[in-house]
């Protein structure tokens, strides 16, 4: 249709980029894709588990509505202490998806004049949000405390910090301590997304925060569902202040229907099934070794980056690999930078060493 030419000349430009999206089925290559850390989303324990808890509830099919209808239920609730507890927070509110979270919080607790500092990579659930809000918002350059210093420094009224435990792209750690030293010292209240570090991190999967002992020194945080607990949504942990607040001022969560007790039941049986999964971290950290020591890198999470500049060399590589039955991914500009495209790399705990070393073998070939 002549009334679409804009569509189709978008989407020709992103065509002549390399940078064309298409969905695709994995098939039966072996995962290197997901963010699957522990295998859960597989596991048939958690799915035998939540089919027990929600033949025990009258209402199965649906939540009705939205939170503040006809959508709230026992289970929910419930669900929200148990995580808040685990993660040694006051209160929590659970959310649809970690985006959702992350648009929801950021949008509507920075006022006017307030100010927003955030590393340069924060994930783009957080740039939205930061898009919506009405405060100001500047970035500091990825994990530099100096350059942090410096904004913070600058920063005029009440002051917020966004930053991830663990990078979705690189794999890296935020320096999490130093930063908290740098809020209190600004009087800054500090938000960190446990997205990838929840599950992975800490003796029990509890995350960077309060494995470094911070939980205290933390305005907000997220931990989100869709990684390693294997299932969806996300929570938002904090003070019951902050929960009430966002139950009567955070559209994304009061104009959207809640999610279903099917939904809610596999989150509490993933919960109580990943704090003992020291095996399956111990063997994590064994493939994350062995990786790096094969093809370097900086991380020491299950993220793990293979650059691969242009997003034409990207792409032939993850299709090499493909054709080799492994499934990874190139990620490629504008996702990120122009010269930073790169294949990411994710192991899970149900990857072996074989599969870890013919990855490594074919990347080593191609390069």
């Amino acid at each position: 249709m002549q009334k679409e030419d804009f569509l189709q000349s978008a989407l020709g430009k992103r065509r002549e980029q390399h940078a064309f999206r298409q969905l695709r089925l994995s098939g039966q290559r072996t995962d290197f894709c997901s963010n699957d850390y522990l295998g859960l989303a597989r596991s048939e324990k958690v799915q035998e588990n939540a089919h027990a808890i929600v033949k025990q509830l009258s209402q199965v099919h649906g939540s009705g509505g939205s939170r503040l209808l006809a959508g709230n239920y026992e289970l929910i609730e419930e669900a929200e202490q148990l995580v808040a507890e685990f993660h040694q927070a006051p209160a929590g509110l659970i959310f649809n998806s970690g985006y959702d979270a992350n648009l929801g919080l950021f949008s509507c607790v920075p006022q006017k004049g307030d100010v927003i500092v955030y590393d340069q990579l924060i994930h783009a659930s957080i740039r939205d949000g930061i898009r919506l809000s009405a405060a100001q918002a500047y970035s500091f350059q990825h994990n530099d405390l100096a350059d942090l210093q410096k904004k913070l420094a600058n920063a005029e009224g009440r002051i917020f910090v966004a930053v991830e435990s663990v990078y979705s792209m690189d794999g890296d750690m935020a320096p999490l301590e130093a930063i908290c030293d740098l809020c209190d010292q600004h009087r800054a209240y500090l938000v960190v997304d446990e997205a990838h570090a929840t599950g992975v991190i800490g003796g029990r999967g509890e995350g960077l925060v309060q494995h470094l002992g911070l939980a205290e020194r933390c305005f907000a945080r997220v931990h989100t569902f869709g990684k390693a607990v294997g299932c969806h949504g996300a929570i938002v942990l904090g003070s019951l202040f902050l929960r009430e607040y966002l139950v009567n001022f955070c559209r994304p969560f009061i104009y959207t229907t809640a999610l279903p007790p099917q939904a809610v039941a596999v989150i509490l049986s993933a919960y109580a099934a990943f704090p003992d999964m020291h095996a399956e971290r111990k063997h994590l950290e064994h493939l994350i070794k062995l990786f790096r020591g094969r093809l370097g890198g900086n991380s020491h999470t299950p993220i793990q980056v293979v650059m691969a500049p242009g997003n034409e060399r990207a792409r032939q590589l993850a299709a090499q690999l493909q054709e080799e039955g492994l499934d990874v991914r190139a990620i490629l500009h504008p996702t990120v930078p122009k010269g930073q495209e790169r294949l990411r790399v994710v192991l899970h705990s149900f990857n072996s060493v074989e599969e870890v070393e013919q990855l490594a073998a074919i990347v080593l070939s191609y390069s």
